[in-house]
């Protein structure tokens, strides 16, 4: 499995990477959670930009993103829009999806996009490309806040991810039992082995808690933790999260 390097960040190395959300509605709010975050112990710092008000605005969004970029002082940024197929706060046809994504990287502060894969396997490849030709890298998302699929569907999804040029595949399923939680731990291992690329899962809810801190045994290379709000079910606060990774990963290295 070949790691993904954004600004000296190593995802799919060592620990799990932290990535924390920035989920304000107005630019005050969004700037006010930059600048919290730049004093956390996040790896990564997500814009949801779904949440903004203002999305529409494309030029308010470029400002925020350079803006947010000096706060932040060189952590990496993730840009997503999340839709509500997959769990987010809006809906916005497919070409301004692919439009908003280029022009907040045209903003040339963008270190990774979001790009869902429900959005059909041609536009999220020809999105692939158009991005890679940006000199930016992709995550391609599956969210399902119903279930969990079963072991080999989630392989399949993971692969196809890949195969459609990801550099990071990311998966996220709902968790109702313990069961669940193992299909998607055991999913985890198999893809990991099978993939050249850094894999993202985790299971949502209280029963999928556990998958959010054990990445690093289970090969799941980035973690999302609460900033001022959780992004989803189940995350844990940035601090605790971090405390609880650096404990595993001290033991981890003495005892593997």
């Amino acid at each position: 499995m070949n790691a993904v390097v954004v600004r000296g960040v190593h995802i799919g190395d060592g620990r799990p990477k932290i990535c924390v959300s920035i989920i304000g509605r107005s630019k005050m709010e969004i700037i006010s959670q930059a600048k919290a975050l730049a004093e956390q112990p996040a790896d990564i710092i997500e814009w949801r930009v779904d949440y903004f008000e203002e999305v529409n605005d494309y030029i308010a969004v470029k400002d925020i993103l350079t803006e947010m970029n000096n706060i932040l002082m060189g952590k990496p940024i993730l840009f997503t829009f999340r839709t509500t197929m997959e769990g987010g706060q809006k809906w916005i046809p497919a070409n301004q999806y692919s439009d908003l994504i280029y022009t907040a990287v045209s903003s040339g502060v963008v270190d990774l996009v979001d790009v869902e894969l429900y959005m059909g396997d041609k536009f999220v490849e020809s999105m692939i490309n158009q991005l890679h030709r940006m000199d930016v890298k992709v995550i391609v998302s599956n969210h399902d806040f119903d279930k969990t699929p079963g072991r080999d569907k989630m392989i399949d999804r993971l692969k196809n991810m890949e195969y459609l040029g990801a550099d990071i595949a990311k998966l996220a399923v709902m968790a109702k039992n313990k069961k669940d939680v193992i299909e998607l731990l055991d999913a985890t291992v198999e893809a990991e082995n099978r993939m050249n690329i850094p894999v993202i899962t985790m299971s949502m809810g209280g029963y999928g808690m556990i998958t959010r801190v054990s990445g690093e045994f289970f090969k799941s290379a980035v973690t999302f933790g609460a900033g001022v709000a959780a992004s989803a079910p189940g995350q844990l606060t940035v601090n605790d999260l971090h405390n609880v990774l650096e404990d595993l990963h001290k033991n981890l290295e003495v005892n593997m």
